[in-house]
C-alpha cells in the first residue's frame, strides 16, 4: 500500500485528478451507486441544469460493454497525459489546465453536436495527439511489433478501428479537437508566422503559477527528431474488435 501510494503521489496533479476521476464515476456508475443515465451528455437534462454531466460524460465509461478498452483508455490517459505535463508543459501548470480545459471544452461541443453521450474516447485521443505533434519524430512501438513516428499514431488508431470494428468517428473527433489546439498554440504563430489566437488567461496563471526551473520552455514546439523509447511500450489500441466510434444509449430515467 506505501508503494501504491508513493506511486499514486508521483503522477502529476492534473493527470492525476483526471485519472482518478475516470476510475470514480466509471466504478460509480458500474456497480449502480450512481445511476449511468445521470453520467452522460444529453441535452435535454443539461436544460435542466444538470450541468456536472459536463465532467461526467468525459470521465465515465461503460465498462461492462468494452472492459478491455476502457483499460487501453486508462493506459492512454495516464501515459501521454503524464508524458506532456511532466515533458513539454513541466513547470507550467497553467498552461497545461488550459490545453486539457479547451480540448475539453471543443469535446463537449461536438457531443452536442454529433450527440455523442460518452467523451472519454475523443478527450484522450486528443491529449495523445498533442504529445505526438510535440514529439512527431520519436518511434513508438505499435502491435506485432511494427514501429514507426509518433506524428502517425493517431492515424494508425484511427485506421484499426475502422478497418476492425467500423468505428473511428471518436478518434476522429479527438484528432480534431487536437489539431485545433495544437495549430492554434503552435504551428500558426511559430511556423507560419501568424498572431497568438491562443493564450492561458491571466487567472489561471495566478491560481497555478510558473514553476522556477524545468528542462523544456512552453510554446515550443520541438524541431529536432528525438530518440526512441518515447512509446516503447505496444500502442494498444483504440480499437481491440469492438465498435469504439459509437455512442452508448443507456437506462432510462
Amino acid at each position: 500500500m506505501s508503494d501504491l501510494g508513493d506511486w499514486f503521489r508521483s503522477i502529476p496533479v492534473f493527470t492525476r485528478y483526471w485519472f482518478s476521476g475516470s476510475i470514480v464515476f466509471t466504478l460509480l456508475g458500474r456497480f449502480g451507486i450512481v445511476n449511468p443515465y445521470n453520467l452522460i451528455l444529453l441535452y435535454e437534462p443539461l436544460k435542466k441544469l444538470q450541468l456536472w454531466r459536463l465532467v461526467t460524460s468525459v470521465l465515465y465509461y461503460p465498462i461492462q460493454q468494452a472492459g478491455f478498452h476502457y483499460l487501453i483508455n486508462l493506459y492512454f490517459l495516464y501515459n501521454y497525459s503524464r508524458r506532456l505535463e511532466e515533458g513539454q508543459f513541466a513547470n507550467k501548470p497553467a498552461d497545461y489546465l488550459f490545453m486539457l480545459l479547451f480540448n475539453w471544452s471543443c469535446c463537449i461541443i461536438l457531443g452536442l453536436v454529433a450527440e455523442l453521450p460518452i467523451l472519454m474516447d475523443p478527450m484522450i485521443l486528443s491529449v495523445l495527439y498533442v504529445w505526438c505533434q510535440l514529439n512527431k519524430d520519436t518511434i513508438v512501438s505499435f502491435w506485432f511489433g511494427t514501429r514507426f513516428k509518433a506524428i502517425y499514431l493517431p492515424w494508425v488508431l484511427l485506421g484499426f478501428n475502422l478497418v476492425l470494428s467500423g468505428g473511428g468517428i471518436m478518434e476522429l473527433f479527438g484528432i480534431l479537437v487536437g489539431h485545433l489546439y495544437y495549430f492554434l498554440m503552435f504551428k500558426y504563430p511559430q511556423e507560419l508566422g501568424g498572431p497568438t489566437l491562443l493564450r492561458t488567461p491571466s487567472f489561471l496563471k495566478a491560481l497555478f503559477p510558473d514553476q522556477v526551473g524545468g528542462v523544456y520552455g512552453f510554446g515550443t514546439a520541438p524541431q529536432r527528431p528525438q530518440g526512441g523509447g518515447g512509446g516503447g511500450r505496444p500502442a494498444g489500441g483504440f480499437f481491440g474488435g469492438h465498435n469504439w466510434g459509437r455512442g452508448h444509449t443507456l437506462g432510462g430515467n
